[in-house]
């Protein structure tokens, strides 16, 4: 593939010696006009990467924060469509800010890999993370995504052992995306000691930068994961945030996308501290 924005993106954060912010949302969580003005505004927050969530009734390796943004998302009438609009609206301004799209394969096998790729691309996703399928069945969908131009990102986790880790690596592009705890996300017990160490064990391996989450959620948390990371990254304490905004109808307020930008910021201000910067 020839450079991508991700590749871009991950190097202007190296040259400025610190790891790249990757956050997470769902999209269309709690309704596309909201979800649509926070993905938006997250750059300016202090977002280098954007992962948006595809919304899918079956979030296996979801904590209960994500669980929660797919049933709002989803209650709200969020398909897949609409989450092509939203990236083709955030390029209408933005056409630096790498997104990639996260989530399982099976709407994606129901809209055709093959043709999802090339919507995806056309509609100005740089790279997919598709958590529930395996490096054995590339030809489904790395592939495809590879040749119309689209990053495929793996997750390597403390299970992935020096045996396993080369499959894992042999398709992946943009960079390696490490999971530092067993478990599904939000969980809470990160530890920068382990995560260092995992970290050296996959660059041993890979010229890929490495970016860590499941389990960041303070500005502290940032700092010290990237200290070795390449790249952080926060989704489950986003997600809560939105929650946490909403009236009790479960509906948007004005504090919404303040209350996620607010938070990216502080989280961005973790990052640049992470190499003393």
């Amino acid at each position: 593939m020839t450079e991508t924005r991700i590749d871009r993106r991950f190097k202007a954060c190296a040259d400025q010696g610190r790891p790249a912010l990757v956050t997470f949302i769902t999209a269309g969580d709690p309704d596309l006009e909201t979800s649509q003005a926070i993905l938006n505004a997250l750059p300016a927050a202090g977002a280098d990467v954007i992962e948006l969530g595809m919304p899918f009734s079956d979030p296996m390796a979801e904590g209960i924060p994500i669980q929660l943004a797919t049933q709002r998302a989803l209650a709200a009438g969020q398909t897949m469509e609409k989450t092509f609009q939203m990236v083709r609206r955030f390029r209408e301004t933005d056409q630096d800010t790498p997104i990639i799209l996260m989530g399982y394969y099976n709407p994606i096998y129901i809209r055709d890999p093959k043709k999802f790729v090339v919507d995806a691309r056309e509609a100005g996703v740089d790279g997919l993370i598709v958590v529930d399928i395996p490096p054995e069945a590339d030809d489904e969908l790395c592939i495809p995504a590879l040749e119309a131009g689209v990053n495929f990102i793996r997750l390597a986790t403390p299970t992935t052992d020096d045996k396993r880790l080369p499959a894992v690596l042999a398709n992946t592009s943009g960079f390696v995306y490490y999971v530092s705890v067993t478990g599904i996300t939000g969980s809470s017990n990160l530890n920068a000691t382990n995560v260092s160490s995992a970290v050296a064990r996959i660059k041993s391996h890979t010229d890929l930068p490495v970016a860590v989450g499941f389990g960041v959620k303070t500005a502290d948390d940032a700092a010290a994961i990237g200290k070795n990371a390449d790249g952080v990254v926060v989704g489950s304490v986003l997600v809560s945030a939105i929650r946490d905004s909403l009236d009790d109808a479960g509906k948007a307020t004005d504090k919404t996308v303040a209350a996620v930008t607010d938070l990216v910021a502080s989280l961005a201000g973790g990052v640049a501290r992470a190499r003393g910067v």
